[in-house]
């Protein structure tokens, strides 16, 4: 297109986007007639003394805001400025004069994001022009530029087309900003005419309380509620604002002169507060002996504020008097202090030490000579008793305080890591364990058929031998590796009794090595592993062949020891027993109650390994409660068929 023909986009973009320099103009509301300047008014005497009596709680008179207009840019008044306001329009001259000559269309284009970003944009209005000025002559400079070069390579002016890659965003960004600042001005006039309808009900609070009031109303304390009032409340709209504040010193004129001509109801409301007064210095008095400090300064407190609120104003020759002895009493009682910060100096030393101490005890628990899985299982119990116990004591000296809180977390974060490290080797120790038994496990299963008697005895018994020496496996593991390993080694030394002829030779060799495992067995105690050692024992014993007649008295003893051990091991003796006989010898009844032991006991294993999950987790937790009562459950059932299998067994 040719460039004669005007750019849209840019033509709309040069359009003005600040909302509140196109509102329309309000006319300024007529005055009422016949009300003077508020600010050449004589305020009563005696309203005035309320405020005078004491510069703390005096009250500040609300300046005339009509004497803080400033003329616009069209010669009319503006609504006054609060100092915020004054601050924002500084701010408005200022970046409005800046020069942006300097930058890039890049540069621009971010700084105009910048703006439409803050939540004060609206205050930004003529910076934000400006720069939209500036981006629309970078972007006019670049197409003229772009026309240059197209003229230059021999083109025809009228099949000039080029569509800046940056207007649309210079468009999203005046849309943007434009619908920031009709959403600023519409709150703000809901603002205003929220607070006009605030100050027209203060000033109808003013108007009743000099035309309406009832027998004992504290007219000073309503006055000055309702000055506070009017001093607190918003900004109206500049066409309200001169009639709305003429009225409101229109009606605090007629509330003053009221007070005038009120001079016996005067003097009766000064006795009071006077009276009042007195009560309060006397109950200060007392409290100069009263023993918990801090009782003391509360009250002291509640009577400030009394002070305040019921005892103003008195007739001036009080005043000062009145005030100056409560200020005194409240100067000595708050010398006291130091008392309280003593006792709290040393509540907090108290704590710091105990604090520390628990800190010691937490950090002894994370470093255990010789840790073990029952110690972690206790020591996190008491963990948690300590952190509760530390969470649960005051403060400590401020200056130590967060050092303190450091050292706690540090010394929890230490058992934490100490414990996760435990268990982390413990898991990979049982892994290894498991590997080296399913090697055992392996080794013998492969020779349990041999009959290569001299090699394979010694092999076995010191397959036994390294059984008891490796550790403990994954508990979930640790009954099925246990039941291949003896299964495998019932097998051969079965066979080995069967196939293998012990001539009465050997009888006295026999009676030598059961008399060593008899000795061995004697010297067995509770420990872990103890079953599997009997177990081993009782295998062995199997294995040997006769002894003589006259040593038959060792199998009597063995047995007799066996079922002490067992019963020192709380286990059953037909655990045992039973694998000692053979097939034939039970009944189909047996070998089905056997499988539904088997079953069981893989039942209750797992139930347990589940439970085992969830730590030191209680009996009567909801969560678990089904899961235990169904472990009693197998496990009741479990002993009564153990019990059904021994009895078949012995015959009964």
């Amino acid at each position: 297109m040719s460039i004669e023909k005007k750019n849209p986009e840019i033509e709309k973009l040069n359009s003005e986007v600040d909302p509140a320099e196109n509102q329309p103009e309000t006319s300024a509301p007529e005055e009422i007639s016949g009300v003077e300047n508020p600010e050449s008014e004589t305020v009563a005497t005696n309203f005035a003394n309320v405020s005078a009596e004491n510069p703390a709680l005096a009250e500040t008179d609300i300046a005339e805001e009509e004497s803080a207009t400033i003329a616009g840019d069209d010669g009319s008044e503006s609504e006054p400025q609060s100092q915020s306001d004054a601050e924002t329009g500084s701010e408005e001259i200022e970046t409005a004069e800046e020069t942006h000559s300097d930058l890039s269309l890049k540069d621009t284009l971010d700084e105009m994001e910048s703006i439409v970003n803050r939540e004060d944009s609206h205050s930004f209005s003529k910076k934000f022009n400006a720069l939209r000025d500036h981006a629309n002559r970078k972007i006019a400079e670049e197409v003229d530029s772009k026309k240059h070069e197209f003229l230059e390579e021999g083109n025809v002016e009228e099949h000039f087309e080029f569509q800046h890659p940056q207007t649309a965003k210079l468009s999203a960004l005046v849309n943007i900003f434009k619908e920031k600042q009709d959403k600023f001005h519409k709150a703000q006039e809901a603002d205003y005419q929220k607070n006009l309808e605030e100050r027209l009900a203060i000033i109808e609070r003013l108007k009743n309380l000099y035309t309406n009031s009832e027998p004992g109303v504290n007219l000073f304390k309503a006055i000055r509620e309702i000055k506070e009032a009017w001093g607190n409340a918003g900004q109206v709209a500049k066409s309200e604002f001169k009639n709305l504040n003429n009225n409101y010193f229109h009606h605090l004129k007629m509330f003053n002169e009221m007070l005038d001509m009120n001079k016996e109801y005067l003097e009766q409301e000064f006795a009071h507060n006077l009276e009042k007064r007195q009560h309060i210095i006397q109950r200060a008095k007392e409290l100069l002996d009263e023993k918990v400090v801090q009782k003391a300064l509360n009250e002291l407190q509640y009577l400030h504020k009394l002070w305040k609120e019921e005892a103003e104003p008195v007739a001036e020759e009080f005043r000062e008097k009145t005030w100056e002895e409560f200020k005194e009493i409240s100067n000595k009682i708050h010398e006291r202090k130091s008392e309280l910060i003593a006792v709290l100096e040393s509540d907090q030393q108290d704590n710091l030490e105990k604090k520390n101490k628990i800190i010691e005890e937490l950090q002894t628990l994370a470093a255990p000579e010789a840790p073990t899985h029952s110690y972690w299982q206790q020591a996190i119990k008491k963990v948690e008793e300590l952190r509760t116990e530390f969470l649960k004591l005051g403060p400590v000296p401020k200056k130590i305080s967060n050092q303190n809180w450091t050292d706690f977390k540090l010394a929890l974060r230490e058992f934490n890591a100490r414990k996760n490290d435990f268990y982390k080797t413990l898991k990979d120790s049982q892994i290894h364990n498991l590997e080296a038994k399913q090697a055992l496990i392996k080794t013998a299963q492969d020779n349990m058929n041999s009959e290569d008697w001299d090699i394979v005895v010694p092999l076995f018994k010191k397959l036994q031998e390294d059984w008891k020496t490796i550790g403990h496996v994954p508990r979930s593991q640790a009954n099925k590796v246990w039941d291949e390993f003896r299964d495998a080694c019932n097998t051969f030394f079965k066979n080995y009794r069967e196939k293998n002829n012990v001539s009465g030779d050997n009888w006295k060799d026999n009676y030598k090595s059961k008399k060593a495992l008899l000795d061995e067995l004697k010297a067995l105690t509770d420990e872990d592993g103890t079953v599997e050692k009997i177990e081993n024992i009782k295998n062995a014993w199997n294995a040997i062949g006769k002894v003589p007649k006259d040593k038959l008295s060792i199998n009597t003893e063995f047995n007799k020891t066996l079922k002490e051990k067992l019963k020192l091991n709380k286990i059953n003796e037909f655990d045992l027993k039973e694998e000692n006989l053979s097939e034939s010898q039970l009944t189909d009844k047996a070998r089905k109650i056997k499988n539904q032991i088997a079953d069981l006991e893989a039942e209750v294993v797992q139930l347990e390994n589940n439970l085992s999950f969830f730590g030191t987790a209680k009996r009567d937790n909801p969560l678990l409660k089904d899961t235990y009562d169904k472990l009693d459950s197998k496990k009741e059932q479990l002993d009564s068929l153990k019990l059904t299998l021994h009895q078949m067994i012995a015959g009964e």
